[in-house]
């Protein structure tokens, strides 16, 4: 007679709200979670998602936060056998020895329509280059990042103005519809396969958040974009101004010409681009509250000024 449980054996890697909304959804469901694998939280980053880590030890499940690569975890995972292995937004590469130790494979919930915006950040940097529509893609685990068959997707839209942020609040709901669509198919081993289209792929890196510096000989729509692409409760845009970081939270596309970065008008605080200009809605130096403008920030600007370096 086997040993192995009853009910398959799942074993997930997890973190964000994607991570604890789909493990929500598995132990609701009943799914025999055997562990789950999940990140120390950054003391530096800011936190807008929930635990899964806390999540886990609730419903009784053993949490480790060791690295995927150490011994300790191979041996972990070889000891309790799992029938499958899946990872939610989990924001390391899991080493192929690993993943061979799910005896119906493993899988892995993109942040994109793969095969485009494999990588890191796929919302940011989606609404970076202006897409309208983004998504969630159920796929193979392989050794190449974000590059195996793809079992299931779901298509999220992305509103003209809206912001990562924003979207990023109906990803965990198209995440889990296509986990349940999918968990009795993937147990059973029947799920179908779907191999990526490699000449429409796409690879793009991790943002950091000086990547978000603003350079004002852009168009007015790439800054429109970037702005919101990584507006609260993202790292957020910003330029300089007067020696000072000024962080731009919300801004717009609007009429006006001038030398890339010059201030053409105070009330409302327009800013001159490589093409056009936007208007500067909310503001403030960093470290100010991002709820609104700062009225100290546009007392020290003035008509003609030049933000930002090198324009």
């Amino acid at each position: 007679m086997s040993d192995r449980p009853a009910k398959q054996g799942i074993v997930v890697f997890a973190y964000s709200e994607v991570g604890h909304a789909c493990l929500k959804a598995l132990l609701d469901r009943g799914e025999n979670i055997l562990a789950l694998f999940t990140h120390e939280d950054a003391a530096d980053e800011r936190l807008w998602f929930q635990s899964c880590a806390h999540l886990a030890r609730e419903r009784g499940v053993p949490v480790y936060t060791a690295e995927p690569k150490d011994a300790d975890v191979e041996r972990t995972i070889r000891d309790l056998a799992p029938d499958l292995i899946f990872s939610f937004y989990y924001r390391k590469m899991i080493p192929e020895r690993v993943l061979s130790l799910a005896r119906l494979g493993a899988y892995n919930m993109h942040g994109s329509l793969l095969p485009r915006y494999r990588g890191r950040a796929p919302l940011n940097w989606a609404i970076i280059h202006g897409e309208k529509e983004t998504g969630v893609t159920l796929h193979v685990m392989v050794k190449a990042a974000d590059a195996g068959d793809i079992i299931d997707q779901e298509s999220v839209p992305i509103g003209p103005e809206e912001t990562a942020g924003e979207v990023a609040q109906r990803i965990p709901a198209a995440a889990v519809s296509v986990i349940l669509r999918q968990i009795d198919r993937l147990k059973a081993g029947t799920a179908e396969r779907h191999v990526q289209d490699v000449s429409r792929a796409s690879y793009f890196g991790i943002r950091r958040p000086e990547d978000g510096r603003i350079d004002w000989r852009q168009t007015s729509a790439q800054i429109f974009n970037l702005v919101r692409a990584v507006a609260p409760p993202f790292p957020g845009a910003f330029t300089e101004a007067g020696g000072h970081r000024l962080m731009v939270w919300k801004a717009r596309v609007t009429a006006g010409s001038g030398r890339p970065g010059e201030v053409i008008s105070l009330s409302p605080l327009v800013i001159a681009t490589g093409e056009g200009a936007v208007e500067l809605v909310h503001f403030g130096y960093e470290g100010e509250n991002d709820t609104g403008a700062s009225a100290s920030a546009l007392a020290s600007l003035h008509v003609g000024d030049l933000l930002g370096d090198g324009v």
